[in-house]
């Protein structure tokens, strides 16, 4: 074994670096601490989030961070603190705000801008960070707590979780940085996809996490932290009567689940007027028995690769749960389905003993495997609940949600899906929340979320409750003068669920709300008292924003210019508009010379796919999070330049830049963790991310074909680069092929070319000559279907936020 001496340049100590300290070759991670203080008031809670971030390098810096939020909530500010200074952010329609942000890259000036990319998931970028500088970003937002069975939820999540994108990759530069190319079926794809770390990452970001309830006159019997173990403070006031509790997060918890608290107290009935022509509905319901209609109920479980290990066994559960809750007089399909749709039995059967337990033979042998197809599932649930006069139609979706292609999805069911009652069991510490949460409003339906094994079972008599007939149907309202179009979506009362309702008035002190129970009129008188509450007003407009984005994903496209006004009135964040803050001291001289995306944390709970219809998942986020170096070149207008490469562990080999993730699983091959990952070069797509669907096997290919598409994104990237290639790069480079050599088991031309590259850093390599080479392997053993030369035209794209 030959030992080869490193220059005393590239091995210089870290005067602050101790046991457990991470350094690369680059440089830190950008994002250092996530900090979030919440105020609970009642059913509603203001939070603050500050991110702090930090640039290691010495040039000026781009940091992205991709993060969410919950789906609920309403951004309401947006501030950035850097060098002693506060800028406040503006809300701005979403092109506008990122030309500005564009605008002041290039003129040297400090900038921040915040993004929706889904109801819960949103982008910050902070642009022209000096080397060293440590800059603060604080969003503030206002989020209602969903009530039902004498319990409160604030749920707030921590990761973007891995999400199935299907569709045929876009030409043209991609929207973002991610993982996944932007695709026809998700256009944003490589906004949604940040890079993951190995498990287990060392030097993981600084999590703080406080919440402070106040009761607001209520008795409040009982917390409980599902997911995470928390202190507690009480205080009081004098003669000891209790003022509130505060719960803080036990240090040292990483960003790779949701944090759940729950709060046990009884509700009640109540008008809440904000005096600014704002409303806040809450009505209990009543002790009614509702007599229950004959059922047609189609069961959709997800098998994909996503759901494996702990969440299989719960969807399982669940889902012969649900089977057992059927009566003779019920009719019932079970699907399960991944790339493909399986069916316990033809059609609908009627849930006789025989055909439950043979539904539940049918679930015992579900296995998590391939991609997460939602829409064919969706289609042929729809298919089967054809309308029949007496029986009440019934979907139920057992997931985690994970897809990123959303808007589609609702485009082409959410028409059906409103007709019928649709619930949805979320079933993952980090869930899709947002989008199951809308799936279930459009069936006038419930969202039930599950983040363990152990919270099953109380989930489960939840969803047993939902799938019986409402309480109340057909509700409306009077007495109280609302605003015509302005009152989010009334739906039924169900038993242990209190009806919400915002929107905004003109007139009037107390509302009658009016519905039918059992076929005869009902209906409750509410009287209104005013409240100081800006939440009302932001909570209001968060729903409606929410309801008018989901009817322009279902085609209504002519709502854009209404959901940027009522966005800007209010100063809502939704998904055409954007917060900007733009620093009015010019600090470098012009756009920065470095862009990192941050990687986020592995999903807790989640585990690797036994046998994915693809290249193993191990194989594949060698490539996902290996390094990869952006270009700066061909900027795509209406789209921000390209924003960088990030790190993330996932690559194999040894160098001097590696960095360890300790009792972390290596890619094939048994190397280490590697730095830098993530982005895509030059504005070309990335490679798939976990639970991707094959490509269609070519004859001839000899087992080569399965990792064409990650050869293909490597050309692309080779051929984007310009200024000469890094030697790190095709060093990295090299690693990355090393591991699709090793899944194929052995590929000669592949091998030989990986340790051609591997050999990028040695002293005197010619690194240009390296890069013709590498393209002319790359294009041997990709050939037969030339991808898009950068330079190439491509058909003009819609701005993402504008996706359909």
């Amino acid at each position: 074994m030959k030992i080869t001496s490193l220059e005393p340049t590239r091995c210089l100590p870290v005067p602050d670096a101790g046991f457990g300290a991470l350094r690369t070759a680059r440089g830190n991670l950008p994002l250092e601490s996530v900090d979030v203080s919440a105020d609970i008031s009642g059913l509603v809670a203001g939070v603050e989030v500050t991110q702090g971030f930090r640039n290691p390098y010495d040039v000026t810096l781009e940091a992205t961070y991709v993060f969410p939020l919950p789906d609920r909530a309403a951004v309401t500010g947006f501030r950035m603190e850097a060098d002693d200074r506060v800028i406040e952010g503006v809300l701005k329609e979403r092109g506008q705000a990122r030309a500005d942000y564009d605008q002041a890259l290039r003129e040297g000036k400090r900038a921040a801008i915040a993004e929706e990319d889904r109801p819960d998931v949103f982008t910050i970028r902070v642009g022209n960070l000096l080397p060293g500088e440590r800059v603060t970003v604080r969003l503030t937002l206002s989020q209602p707590l969903p009530y039902e069975d004498g319990a409160a939820t604030f749920r707030f999540p921590l990761v973007v979780a891995p999400r199935y994108i299907p569709g045929t990759p876009l030409d043209g530069p991609g929207s973002g940085d991610g993982t996944a190319p932007d695709t026809d079926a998700v256009p944003d794809a490589s906004r949604i996809t940040p890079p993951v770390l190995l498990p287990g990452f060392p030097d993981p970001v600084r999590l703080s996490l406080t919440a402070t309830i106040d009761a607001a006159g209520l008795d409040l019997r009982e917390m409980a932290s599902s997911l995470h173990v928390v202190e507690e403070e009480v205080h009081e006031k004098e003669g000891h009567e209790k003022e509130g509790r505060t719960v803080r997060l036990r240090p040292g918890e990483r960003l790779d689940r949701d944090f759940i608290l729950r709060l046990s107290f009884d509700a009640s009935t109540a008008l809440q007027l904000d005096g600014e022509g704002a409303f806040s509905l809450t009505v209990l319901p009543p002790a009614l028995e509702s007599p229950r209609a004959p059922r047609d109920l189609v069961l959709l479980l997800d098998r994909s690769g996503s759901m494996g290990g702990w969440k299989m066994v719960a969807a399982r559960r669940a889902a012969a749960r649900i089977v057992d809750t059927l009566t003779e007089q019920d009719r019932f399909a079970v699907l399960t389905f991944d790339s493909v749709v399986e069916q316990a039995f033809e059609g609908l059967v009627t849930a006789s003993d025989r055909n439950r337990y043979r539904a539940v033979e049918h679930l015992s042998r579900v296995d998590a495997r391939g991609g997460t197809e939602l829409l064919e599932p969706l289609r042929q649930a729809i298919s089967l609940l054809h309308d029949q006069a007496g029986r009440e139609r019934v979907l139920v979706l057992v997931t985690d949600g994970q897809v990123g292609h959303e808007d589609q999805i609702l485009e082409q069911t959410g028409g059906a899906l409103s007709s019928m009652r649709v619930h949805t069991v979320g079933i993952d510490r980090a869930v899709n929340a947002g989008f199951l949460g809308r799936l279930a409003g459009l069936g006038a339906g419930r969202c039930e979320l599950v983040e363990s094994e152990d919270r099953l079972d109380a989930a489960m008599e939840q969803i047993h409750r939902r799938i019986g007939a409402p309480l109340v149907t057909d509700l409306s309202l009077k007495d109280l003068d609302v605003e015509p179009g302005t009152v989010t979506h009334l739906g039924s009362i169900f038993p242990g669920v209190p009806l919400r309702v915002y929107g905004r008035y003109r007139n009037g002190s107390s509302v009658t709300v009016r519905g039918l129970a059992s076929g005869t009129p009902w209906e409750q008188q509410v009287t209104g008292t005013v409240a100081d509450n800006p939440a009302i007003r932001a909570v209001w407009a968060r729903a409606y924003l929410r309801e008018l984005e989901d009817r322009y994903a279902m085609g209504e496209h002519e709502l854009e210019a209404q959901i940027v006004r009522v966005s800007l009135e209010n100063g809502v964040l939704c998904r055409f508009t954007a917060y900007v803050a733009v620093d009015t001291r010019k600090v470098a001289e012009g756009e920065p010379e470095h862009r990192v995306i941050q990687p986020v944390e592995p999903p807790s709970g989640w585990e690797l796919p036994q046998n994915p219809p693809m290249m193993p998942f191990m194989a594949q986020a060698a490539v996902m999070a290996a390094p990869s170096f952006r270009a700066m070149s061909v900027p795509d207008p209406g789209f921000a330049p390209g924003q960088g490469h990030g790190f993330a562990g996932g690559a194999q080999e040894t160098g001097a830049s590696d960095i360890a993730a300790p009792g972390a699983p290596g890619a094939p091959g048994g190397g280490a963790g590697r730095g830098f990952g993530g982005g895509s070069a030059g504005g070309r797509m990335s490679p798939p991310p976990p639970f991707a669907p094959p490509p269609a096997p070519r004859p001839g290919a000899s087992g080569l074909e399965s990792v064409r598409t990650q050869l293909v994104v490597e050309l692309d990237r080779l051929k984007a680069l310009v200024g000469g290639p890094d030697p790190l790069y095709l060093a990295d480079l090299g690693s990355r092929l090393s591991a699709l050599a090793a899944f194929l088991g052995g590929h000669s031309e592949l091998s030989a070319l990986a340790q051609e590259l591997q050999a990028a850093e040695l002293p005197g390599t010619d690194a240009e000559a390296l890069r013709t080479r590498a393209i002319e392997v790359l294009t041997t053993l990709t050939s037969g279907s030339p991808s898009p030369s950068p330079s190439s035209p491509s058909t003009p794209r819609r701005p993402f936020w504008k996706r359909t």
